[in-house]
């Protein structure tokens, strides 16, 4: 695509994502409204304080000829005691205030954080349901930043950014309402600098917004590079690269952090100028008031609005750091919902039926990338409860078939059949039930050694852990660890050899006991003795089944019932071991380059 989801600045608002956005709030209106209840008192308490400053100063402090307040009558005569009284309404006020700024926080951040984890749930949910092909073209790194930085930034608007821009409306409202009904003369004044505040705006929003946008795409690529790199480290080690690594690093973390600077650069001279501009306005209702002082504008009415000034400006200020966290939660909206809007590329036809019987491939025709053709019109036909092992260079297309057959990708031509039912009318999950498969680097979890053979699945006792563990040679092992089953896994399984993890891998499909297995190079890491302890394992974990294998040991292949031969993406040949020596053709040449050494040495 043109530009990367990263750099997309998005709308400072969008009537059809906030739709979206406001479903996720829903569940949670009696917060909202309880939220929108403290802001309505936050904004009457904010009007109130200079008011009770005007009466106090008008009625006691420096009494005038102004008309009396609606509060005038419930006021003592005497001043002392009056200005006690107006004291604790002010105090009354500041604890309100207090109250209802707390509560209208703590109701909001609660609400942003449920609503936050509802987004976070679906879109979990929603990266376990796409096609794996979504993932050879999409970064983790960028992955990640949807469920984690764009999440929050969503939450940002939601804790501190709807409802207290309606805050701020609100309390501006009150306070402009406040200021007229005491005087329209001074109300101007004060106004009178809202086109040049206007201005400084929309100018500190102009160079935030373009700095944003280099933050996010930055902040993305910083996310990708440590995702692929501390995933990688032992290559980076192996290969001295770590000065290569950390010169690349320090320049995506440089753009990231430039991109800062000129937004705090920004932020420094907004709010000066922006206070610039209220101690402009304060100044000139001073001039006014004490030329004007006498007859219907009285001193408190002027203190009255100096307090207005102060609290006038600070709305503004908190209104043009709002419009930054709309327009950041509404470009992470964006990206978020294109990615709960991604369907997965495979579809599965009404009325699907679990897997059981022959695998059967029909004229199939694969590509990763259209044109570039994997497989080449592959047929043939596994019977239930045989034992078949592919073979072929790298590249042939033999780790492809497998894909295909747990149906990772679609084919683009021709058809594959599970007990004669093609494979787009079949359940992914009741399908991906039906096998159990052992890869050549078995991927562990963080968790438990049984967590990982479980992997969720209640069924699976102990006993049965046991049992499974004994039969691929893992349970010395296991018995000989701290805790035993519940030694704890690191993440990917560091700490355990590749052997071993290969074993747990084992002892994971036998304890499922799945209609069908795969081997995918599974005793690749295994040293040879292991191998001897494994192979019966490996007869009676086929025993029943249909059993695909692809294998570089001699001993494995010829375990199978038939043998085919991949060759640039075609079979070229099939059948037993003795039969394709026989025919001297690729197989034979195989067999002299790679497998004659085995059974010599053997």
């Amino acid at each position: 695509m043109a530009q990367n989801d990263d750099e997309i600045l998005g709308k400072v608002y969008d009537g059809r994502l906030m739709g979206r956005l406001l479903r996720y709030m829903r569940p949670y209106l009696r917060n909202i409204a309880g939220a929108l209840g403290c802001l309505f008192c936050y904004a009457v308490f904010q009007a109130s304080g200079p008011l009770l400053t005007k009466i106090a100063i008008d009625k006691y402090l420096s009494p005038s000829n102004a008309a009396p307040s609606w509060i005038s009558p419930w006021l003592a005569t005497e001043p002392y005691v009056g200005l006690a009284q107006i004291s604790l309404l002010f105090l009354a006020t500041l604890v309100g205030t207090f109250l209802a700024d707390f509560g209208q926080t703590m109701l909001m951040q609660k609400t942003g954080q449920w609503a936050m984890f509802d987004l976070r749930r679906d879109l979990m949910a929603h990266l376990q349901k796409l096609d794996l092909a979504y993932y050879d073209t999409n970064p983790v790194g960028r992955l990640v930043t949807r469920v984690t930085s764009d999440v929050d930034a969503l939450n940002d608007l939601f804790a501190s950014g709807l409802v207290t821009i309606a805050a701020d409306v609100l309390t501006l409202s009150f306070i402009v309402i406040s200021m007229l009904r005491l005087s329209v003369p001074l109300t101007g004044f004060m106004l009178a600098v809202m086109p040049l505040v206007i201005a400084v705006t929309w100018l500190f929003r102009r160079v935030v917004s373009q700095n944003y946008r280099k933050i996010r795409a930055a902040l993305a690529k910083i996310n990708s590079y440590l995702q692929e790199h501390v995933a990688g480290i032992s290559v980076l080690q192996l290969f001295n690269r770590e000065q290569k690594s950390r010169d690349e690093f320090e320049a995506i973390n440089r753009s990231h952090m430039e991109a800062y600077k000129g937004t705090i650069v920004a932020y420094g001279w907004f709010y000066p100028a922006v206070e610039f501009l209220s101690y402009l306005s304060l100044a000139s209702v001073l001039a006014y008031g004490g030329f004007h002082a006498g007859g219907g504008l009285t001193l408190g009415i002027v203190v009255a609005f100096l307090q207005y000034g102060m609290r006038f400006f600070r709305p503004i200020q908190d209104l043009s750091e709002k419009y930054n966290i709309l327009q950041a939660a509404m470009a992470a909206a964006e990206r978020i919902f294109k990615l709960l809007d991604t369907e997965p590329s495979m579809i599965t036809r009404p009325g699907a039926v679990p897997a059981f019987g022959g695998i059967e491939f029909e004229d199939v025709w694969f590509a990763y990338k259209p044109g570039d053709w994997i497989l080449r019109g592959v047929s043939f036909r596994i019977a239930p409860g045989e034992t078949v092992a592919i073979v072929g260079h790298t590249g042939a297309g033999k780790t492809t078939i497998i894909s295909l057959v747990l149906r990772f990708y679609e084919v683009q031509k021709g058809t594959i059949r599970i007990g004669g039912v093609d494979i787009r009318d079949i359940d992914p999950v009741a399908l991906r039930k039906s096998f159990g498969v052992v890869l050549q680097d078995p991927h562990l979890f963080s968790g438990t050694l049984g967590d990982n053979i479980r992997l969720g699945t209640e069924g699976i006792t102990d006993a049965v852990m046991e049992q499974a563990a004994g039969q691929v040679n893992l349970l010395d092992f296991i018995r000989g660890l701290e805790g035993g089953f519940d030694h704890p896994v690191r993440e990917r399984g560091a700490g355990l050899s590749t052997g071993q993890k290969q074993l747990v891998g084992f002892a994971r499909a036998l304890a499922h006991s799945p209609r069908y297995l795969i081997l995918d190079e599974a005793t690749s890491s295994v040293d040879t003795d292991t191998e001897m302890k494994v192979r019966d394992a490996l007869n009676r974990m086929v025993e029943g089944r249909t059993a695909i294998i692809i294998a570089h040991r001699l001993s494995t292949v010829q375990r199978a019932n038939r043998i085919f031969v991949m060759h640039k993406g075609q079979l070229r040949e099939s059948g037993t071991h003795q039969e394709l020596l026989s025919l001297r053709g690729l197989y034979w040449r195989l067999y002299q380059l790679q497998y004659k050494d085995q059974e010599l040495a053997a």
